[in-house]
């Protein structure tokens, strides 16, 4: 048995061996048949190369070049990497905002513990230059990205939010009226086409701003400023009916709005207390008119 097999083997390799050149349908059966050929056979033979090998596999050869799908998702791992590498940039000044932010937070709250309003405005407003620095400096980081104010503008809405609200209660305190849009644009630097105040950000602060009020009254009344409930709410009462004139959304925005009608409410309460107790100046029927607009 072992004789007639090694002779079919060499019969079969003396068949091959006189054609120089045997095809790979040729050679196919030979190779099925005797797996275990010397190695020098594949290193001979042109069927042992990396070519005859995918063919006789079954696969398609392909060339090296790069296919459009690699490509494409080549293109997209590039701007992915630009995009995250400038939301880092971002980052690192909204953190330096978010920074003198708390800063000039801490020196208003003073303001509740009946500090002279000079000199906790002059501490806060200390600051002001600091962040239209940082927001010139954010400017000019958004702008290495043109037209794509929006896609990163999420980074620092909330802090600029924060910043408005601050500086429209320092306005307030020094003139007792309403920080408008441009002279926020104006303390911070932000007067450019390409990066101004958001139109939401300015009003969503302002709402902010607000929320602070029934606080700053109460605190006033136990100083002994009893006058202070009268103003806040004539305040607050023109403020309600202007931006009842806006069709909001079911959105962050009117939900903020909506807390100010409760905010004016508080100081409403606070006002008739002091009025009914004869502590209240004499001066316009400001509360009734507000109570008739809610």
């Amino acid at each position: 048995m072992k004789s007639a097999l090694r002779n079919a083997y060499y019969f079969t390799l003396s068949r091959y061996s006189l054609n120089p050149n045997p095809s790979l349908l040729q050679i196919a059966p030979f190779i099925s048949t005797f797996p275990s050929l010397p190695s020098v056979l594949s290193r001979n033979h042109p069927f042992g190369s990396p070519l005859c090998a995918t063919l006789m596999a079954g696969g398609d050869y392909d060339s090296p070049q790069t296919s459009p799908l690699e490509k494409q998702f080549e293109k997209f791992r590039v701007q992915l990497e630009d995009s995250g590498s400038l939301r880092e940039r971002i980052r690192a000044v909204v953190l330096e905002i978010e920074s003198a932010t708390r800063l000039m937070q801490a020196s208003l709250l003073l303001v509740h513990q009946s500090k002279p309003i000079p000199e906790v405005l002059q501490k806060a407003n200390s600051q002001i230059n600091v962040l239209k620095g940082l927001y010139n400096k954010l400017a000019e980081v958004v702008r290495e990205c043109p037209g794509q104010y929006y896609r990163y503008h999420g980074d620092w809405r909330s802090e600029t939010q924060m910043v408005v609200s601050l500086l429209a209660f320092m306005h307030w305190l020094e003139t007792g009226n309403l920080l408008m849009h441009t002279e926020a644009e104006e303390k911070l630097g932000l007067n450019n086409s390409d990066f101004a105040l958001d139109l939401e950000d300015y009003l969503v602060g302002v709402c902010f701003m607000s929320n602070e009020m029934p606080r700053y009254v109460v605190n006033q009344v136990t100083a002994g400023d009893y006058d202070c409930p009268r103003k806040v709410l004539k305040f607050l009462t023109d403020l309600h009916a202007a931006f009842r004139m806006l069709n909001l959304r079911n959105d962050f925005l009117r939900k903020k709005f909506d807390s100010m009608k409760y905010d004016l409410r508080r100081v409403e309460e606070v006002y008739y207390d002091v009025k009914i107790r004869g502590l209240a100046t004499t001066g316009d029927s400001v509360g009734d008119q507000g109570a008739q607009k809610i």
